[in-house]
């Protein structure tokens, strides 16, 4: 039986609205989980109905702050409730996205989805994972936090990519029928980044010239892990697939 009818979990978020557009586009039958669609994979309500006949799980929700304890917390029990709900309902797949060098995070958000990957690799359904680059929209989102004509912005190596990219690959990954249906141990976990290196502040400063706000770039003292980004650390790595658009070329395609 072809695969054909899709569940993504934070169907309504920056991520997972660009998932639910590929599938729908490509012809797939999606089911949009979140809370505004009534589904809540924290208490489960809805999730089991939401499931019924799916055949694969893409999970891209997530959590909205960066404390790390409240992230690992969200990602265990939200994984545990799909895996569960999901092998009840007869799905064979769940597909999550992560970011990349989560395995070399140590503390804050990014560390919590070490959890979010080992929990969804030692559930009961077959589990593939997406490494992604921090988004271009996460540049906005930057800015947001610092209300005012000046933001003081890392000046932190990254190779930012556009959510719809990312959700391109996550679905090619999902829809790959001569993929194992779990990764071999020590296959590297596929990852996707954007097509140019740049540090943060330089994307940071260029949104910041549409918005009137001056970007200072700053060395990233007192973020989670600042050396081991510094050093590259959250790069993606040789076997990455890259892809555009630049974020230069996104912004200029943003109304």
């Amino acid at each position: 039986m072809s695969i054909s009818k899709f569940a993504v979990a934070g169907a309504t978020g920056r991520l997972g609205r660009h998932v639910v557009d590929v599938l729908s586009e490509r012809g797939h039958q999606v089911v949009a989980m979140s809370r505004a669609t009534g589904v809540d994979i924290i208490t489960g309500e809805g999730l089991a109905e939401a499931l019924t006949g799916v055949d694969v799980i893409i999970d891209v929700a997530s959590w909205h702050g960066s404390d790390q304890q409240a992230a690992t917390e969200f990602f265990r029990t939200a994984t545990r409730n799909l895996h569960e709900a999901g092998r009840q309902a007869g799905a064979g797949q769940i597909v999550i996205a992560s970011i990349i060098g989560t395995d070399k995070a140590t503390a804050g958000f990014i560390a919590a989805q070490q959890v979010h990957e080992e929990a969804s690799l030692s559930g009961p359904l077959p589990a593939r994972i997406l490494r992604a680059a921090q988004f271009h929209e996460f540049v906005g989102q930057l800015l947001d936090w610092q209300p005012g004509d000046v933001a003081y912005i890392p000046a932190l190596p990254t190779q930012l990519v556009a959510c719809r990219t990312v959700a391109e690959e996550l679905v090619d990954l999902a829809t790959d029928r001569d993929a194992p249906a779990q990764p071999a141990p020590g296959t590297p976990i596929p990852e996707i980044a954007g097509p140019r290196r740049e540090t943060m502040s330089e994307a940071a400063a260029l949104l910041g010239a549409r918005r009137g706000v001056k970007v200072v770039g700053v060395d990233g003292s007192g973020m989670p892990d600042a050396e081991t980004a510094a050093g590259g650390g959250f790069l993606p790595g040789p076997h990455a697939k890259l892809a555009g658009p630049t974020f230069q070329e996104w912004l200029n395609a943003q109304p």
